[in-house]
């Protein structure tokens, strides 16, 4: 005979917390920068909700959000638990101070819940109310209640059981002295190798571009304009973090649909958002404060590349040809910024050969995630306005870019100003070749497949750049 105690279901109903419980995020964050992203003026709008009421905020949020429940970051040890728990028979109940549109959206495409309790448009279901609803329905110390915040434990002093979910250490510690713990889920990854892997410090290296003015001009013997430019650089990364964090907040779910992106800390529910917002306040605030000490001139700079990182964030990205000629100029900005640092303006040709050798690359990007989209047989990107049709266009494009950047260098070296800087400027001429390698090199992989869909990781990793890279230093050595 069947053991019934086995097979009965337990008599206790699951309580499960949705935000950063059964999901790595937390959903009214997540909604708010959506909305953000897809209508900027809702940070205007905000406020004024607020003035109305929590619960109306939340509502109004919603309203103008969008949220893909089969794309969230899910715990999934908790995940496979409340399945098996679902199979013995058991009554489970998603618990969320969040909107009970989404709740219940999460809820439909889980196919777990018997009952969802969420906020509305006129009240917040805050932990008091949770208590008073769930207690009103089950029971003192009737249910057991799986969570992982600081504010779970005035629950938890009314439950039967409790389930940890990725607790802080010292919530894990509280917990297990005063309540009686059935389970504790934990899958976080050490704290400073998820920030260093959001901040993306490999990116930097694009700041390099800062010290292109002073290299230029033969000025690198200055000791107050190497300083200039350092500090340049240091402004330029603490910027880029706060940039690259806020673009990842505001890509949450195209970067969940994509293939490697969906492995960000963001975007996996790995870094919070809360402690990404103040990465970005204090990188950003930081970033200005060093700015006093340069010119005047290169803070103007900073805030027109912060302000056209916004753009190309909100808008732009989504504007086909418009964003990698966007991602182009913000290249091109760095030097512009380099040469405010130390007061050497950048000449014509410099700016001209940046913008189509950065055009050229900002295009590999695309070309090489259409590729992966084509491969997987789908037609168009996630938030991006491209279709597998356009791989050939942007092909054409991209080479010609590429060769017009070549072209730009040997005028600049046949140029009056070359003749005058260089003792041997006929030396220079061997960098069109090598120049003209590397961008055909590029394109062949990128064909071929054989790309990362970032050419500055690429760089990075192969060995052949860091030859092109030596040989062009060594060229420029010996006509100097």
């Amino acid at each position: 005979m069947p053991n019934q105690e086995k097979d009965k279901p337990p008599d206790y109903p699951l309580c499960v917390n949705l935000e950063c419980t059964l999901i790595k995020s937390d959903i009214d964050y997540e909604l708010f920068f959506a909305a953000v992203a897809r209508s900027f003026h809702v940070l205007f709008l905000a406020p004024i909700w607020l003035l109305k009421g929590k619960a109306n905020f939340k509502q109004q949020v919603a309203m103008r959000a969008s949220l893909i429940p089969e794309l969230l970051p899910y715990h999934q040890q908790l995940l496979h638990y409340l399945q098996e728990q679902k199979k013995s028979g058991r009554k489970l109940i998603l618990v969320t101070e969040a909107n009970n549109t989404y709740a219940q959206k999460i809820a439909d495409y889980l196919d777990l819940f018997d009952e969802v309790l969420a906020s509305d448009e006129h009240s917040i279901l805050c932990d008091d109310k949770r208590v008073e609803l769930i207690q009103s329905k089950h029971g003192v110390r009737e249910f057991d209640y799986a969570g992982s915040a600081q504010t779970d434990k005035k629950i938890w002093r009314y439950a039967r059981k409790v389930i940890l979910v990725n607790p802080h250490p010292a919530v894990r510690t509280a917990a297990s002295q005063k309540f009686d713990i059935e389970q504790i889920f934990d899958d976080r990854l050490p704290a400073s190798r998820v920030l260093l892997s959001a901040i993306r410090p490999h990116q930097w290296l694009k700041n390099i571009l800062l010290f292109v003015p002073l290299l230029a001009a033969h000025r690198i013997d200055n000791p107050q304009l190497v300083t200039q430019a350092f500090l340049s650089f240091i402004v330029f990364s603490l910027c880029t973090t706060s940039v690259y964090l806020l673009n990842d907040l505001f890509d949450l779910q195209s970067d969940r649909a994509h293939q490697r992106k969906r492995d960000r800390p963001l975007a996996a529910g790995q870094l919070s958002i809360k402690l990404a917002t103040i990465v970005i306040l204090v990188s950003l605030l930081t970033a200005i404060t060093i700015a006093y000490f340069l010119p005047s001139s290169f803070l103007l700079v900073l805030a027109s590349y912060y302000i056209l990182t916004l753009l190309y964030s909100l808008w732009a990205k989504r504007v086909v040809l418009l964003d990698v000629l966007i991602l182009a100029i913000l290249y091109t900005i760095r030097i512009v910024a380099g040469g405010a640092a130390v007061e050497i303006p950048p000449s014509f040709w410099l700016l001209a050969f940046s913008m189509f050798l950065f055009l050229s690359l900002a295009i590999i990007k695309r070309y090489t995630e259409l590729t992966t989209l084509n491969n997987t047989n789908k037609n168009s990107t996630a938030g991006r306005d491209y279709n597998v049709m356009d791989i050939d266009l942007l092909v054409s494009i991209g080479t010609s870019s590429g060769l017009i950047a070549v072209l730009v260098l040997a005028l600049y070296i046949n140029s009056n100003t070359v003749i005058k800087m260089y003792s041997h400027p006929e030396v220079i001429w061997f960098l069109c070749p090598v120049i003209l390698y590397w961008i055909g090199r590029a394109w062949l992989l990128t064909k071929r497949g054989e790309m990362h869909d970032d050419p500055v990781i690429f760089a990075i990793k192969d060995p052949a750049s860091w030859w092109v890279f030596a040989i062009t230093i060594g060229i420029l050595f010996f006509a100097k």
